[in-house]
């Protein structure tokens, strides 16, 4: 629904915010992963994702993404176990990558330029923005009455019968205000942007992922440094999967991303955040396992930009959308990982409660409430990683 919503939003602003369908590409040299892309492909397709098409022959009926655009490209995804295919389409890879699997409603856009258009659509729409910090809610024999804000002007007092919690990493602490207790907790994510001078990522590449654990290539030389200093001895040992990257920009941008969460503990948000000193060559040297040209950097390494924030989420990795248990109050948050791609349906979600609208189907699996459903409980005991959104 909500990647829906997008293309709607890309159709009647002419694409201002460049969405795009190029896809998630999963890459793995474990044979064991196989089954995985195929159980979870299917479990997609089961569910309405669209069908899971298997490539194991050449020559294939793959479709490559176009590199622009939104319109007439596949759903569902292509699990490619055909080496000499996986090469023809993705030369990048390593040679021994033995499966891929193409995520087809997939992609990304710039999340300023959908912001900027969203904020225009709700001054049109009458909005008044107020830049200010929120010091304060009035609550009454349980029911919401307004709300206290802090701005270089003072204090102003707004009176409301409906306040929504949407406050992202600060959403635990927010909910304090109204006295309720959210089940959230939050994942500190970076990200890293180098210029990729030497031309070496694949400026058409969908976004890739790899999706096995790994060490990370030492030199003898640098093993000996890495032993001795106590503070790093981390850098030795497995990492997990998931680093992903993507060309950022256009056509002529030569900006790469590349992300990897290998600190998974839960932490306070604190602000201005702190960064691992080492992220940008642990980043780098991940990723070359995907794409072994980006070893060409490991000696001279170009000038990162690292930028990150917090993963707010629940147990599950389910977002919070609805009403809270203080009459008026309602929450949006939770959105770890897939804010950008779930906030339109959530918003249009909240929206139809708040104005007491009729509701999807999937609303009641959304609610603040639904951790108090027996069934659900049971559910979360064998909760896997397919189980998140």
């Amino acid at each position: 629904r909500s990647i829906d919503i997008l293309e709607d939003l890309a159709e009647e602003s002419n694409n201002m915010f460049h969405l795009n369908r190029r896809g998630y590409l999963f890459a793995t040299a474990d044979p064991n992963r196989i089954q995985d892309y195929r159980d979870h492909g299917e479990e997609a397709a089961s569910l309405g994702a669209g069908e899971l098409r298997v490539h194991d022959e050449s020559p294939t009926s793959y479709v490559p993404a176009q590199l622009e655009g939104y319109r007439g490209e596949p759903d569902g995804a292509d699990l490619i176990t055909n080496t000499d295919v996986i090469h023809q389409h993705f030369s990048y890879l390593p040679e021994d990558v033995i499966a891929v699997i193409h995520a087809r409603k997939a992609g990304w856009f710039s999340a300023q330029q959908l912001g900027a258009y969203m904020l225009s659509k709700a001054r049109a729409a009458g909005v008044n923005i107020i830049d200010g910090h929120l010091s304060d809610v009035h609550v009454k024999n349980d029911r919401v009455e307004g709300v206290q804000v802090s701005s270089g002007t003072g204090l102003q007092e707004i009176s409301t019968r409906n306040f929504v919690l949407a406050a992202g990493p600060m959403l635990k602490a927010a909910g304090e205000m109204l006295g309720v207790q959210l089940p959230v907790h939050s994942e500190l994510h970076v990200k890293m942007s180098f210029p990729d001078h030497l031309g070496i990522f694949p400026r058409e590449a969908p976004m890739v992922i790899w999706s096995d654990p790994q060490k990370l290539p030492w030199s003898d030389e640098e093993r000996r440094f890495i032993e001795g200093e106590e503070d790093m001895q981390y850098l030795l040992g497995e990492f997990p999967d998931g680093v992903h990257a993507r060309p950022d920009g256009p056509d002529d941008s030569p900006i790469v991303l590349i992300l990897w969460t290998y600190h998974m503990e839960q932490v306070e948000p604190t602000f201005p955040i702190q960064f691992d000193e080492h992220y940008p060559e642990v980043a780098l040297r991940g990723m070359a396992r995907m794409l072994p040209s980006l070893k060409a950097y490991f000696d001279r390494p170009p000038k990162p930009y690292l930028d990150g924030g917090y993963y707010t989420k629940t147990m599950e990795n389910r977002p919070l959308v609805g009403p809270l248990p203080i009459d008026g109050a309602w929450i949006i948050g939770a959105l770890s990982g897939f804010g950008l791609m779930a906030g339109p349906a959530c918003g249009e979600l909240l929206a139809n409660h708040i104005t007491a609208s009729e509701l999807p189907s999937y609303a009641h699996w959304f609610l603040l409430e639904r951790y108090e459903d027996p069934a659900y409980q049971e559910l979360l005991k064998t909760w896997g990683r397919s189980g998140q959104l």
